[in-house]
């Protein structure tokens, strides 16, 4: 509202999935970023909704290098399975599960700045819960 009000022009109203995608992004200008884009999509998209495709092209780019990585890092995923099986390995979760906690484990903390509790809420987990994984999983207390 603000952006239209600053720039004299009609409110532009989000659908619903633009909403949801925006707020699934990164903003590392933050505010000001996100400002930016407001004025943009209230000068540049066509109608008073805002599609998907009324975005600038710099955050459509942002969703394919998203996309990228999810399915680089599933497309790994299933190379790796794969192999294993070809291998004739057995319980592939059993060796995957471990692995795949001890990471997350981490990047959660690393993104909390070592805070538990909050670690544990974002992995959707108790603290307990996560305290119990560090110790089952031998990762170092002081993470």
């Amino acid at each position: 509202n603000r952006a239209a009000k600053e720039l004299g022009m009609e409110v532009k109203i989000l659908r619903p999935n633009v909403e949801a995608y925006l707020c699934r992004l990164d903003w590392p200008g933050n505010v000001r970023q996100i400002e930016n884009t407001c004025r943009w999509l209230t000068v540049m998209a066509s109608g008073r909704e805002v599609h998907m495709e009324d975005l600038p092209p710099e955050l459509a780019r942002q969703d394919a290098r998203s996309a990228e990585t999810v399915h680089s890092w599933e497309d790994g995923l299933k190379r790796w399975a794969e192999q294993q099986l070809a291998g004739g390995e057995q319980d592939l979760l059993g060796h995957a599960t471990p692995n795949f906690e001890r990471i997350m484990i981490r990047a959660a903390l690393s993104h909390t700045g070592g805070r538990r509790q909050e670690a544990a809420r974002l992995l959707g987990w108790g603290r307990n819960t996560l305290t119990r994984k560090i110790k089952e999983l031998e990762l170092p207390e002081d993470l």
